[in-house]
């Protein structure tokens, strides 16, 4: 049986946002996350993050690293899965530095999900903090949330509008527990 997504970037939505953050130890979940997660999984949806880390590509940290902490904080937070992109074309790490189907807006990250889950797109959302997430839920014909607790409106790369805006994930969650 299908079920809905709530698909959600990581940082600024479920890590503070502070850029490039090394070393990784010091990556944080803000406290109400978890709870978050809970209410999405009691409301029938997984909890799938989508995240863009093209630190991989720009020599900041390894891949290795970066599996590691995100088995971390899928342990901490109970989401469903994680997948991330550790692309970027102008990186420094040959192996990284391409333009690839994965990194958002593009749509790498959603359909390895479809072929790992059952999704029910029409159902499904996106919540991020930035332009290409909110793009990235557009090209997936599923509905966005713009959340402000990382970059938010204030600092969008390009004009793009979200079906709802919100101050964090906490009030993504009533968002989508009302639309049910």
């Amino acid at each position: 049986m299908k079920k809905p997504v709530v698909f959600l970037d990581r940082d600024g939505v479920l890590t503070v946002e502070k850029g490039y953050i090394l070393p990784l130890e010091e990556v944080e979940c803000y406290p109400f996350v978890k709870k978050c997660i809970e209410e999405i999984h009691q409301k029938g949806y997984l909890a799938i993050v989508v995240t863009n880390q093209g630190a991989v590509a720009r020599g900041y940290f390894t891949e290795e690293k970066l599996i590691y902490l995100h088995e971390q904080i899928k342990r901490e937070i109970n989401v469903d899965a994680i997948y991330y992109c550790p692309h970027h074309k102008e990186g420094k790490v040959e192996k990284y530095a391409v333009d690839c189907n994965c990194r958002k807006p593009k749509l790498g990250m959603i359909e390895q999900a479809c072929n790992q889950f059952e999704i029910d797109m029409e159902n499904s959302y996106m919540v991020g903090d930035r332009a290409s997430d909110i793009e990235l839920g557009k090209n997936a014909g599923v509905k966005t949330i713009l959340v402000e607790s990382g970059y938010g409106s204030k600092k969008m790369e390009y004009d793009i509008q979200a079906d709802f805006t919100v101050e964090d994930l906490r009030e993504a969650v009533k968002i989508i527990e009302n639309r049910q």
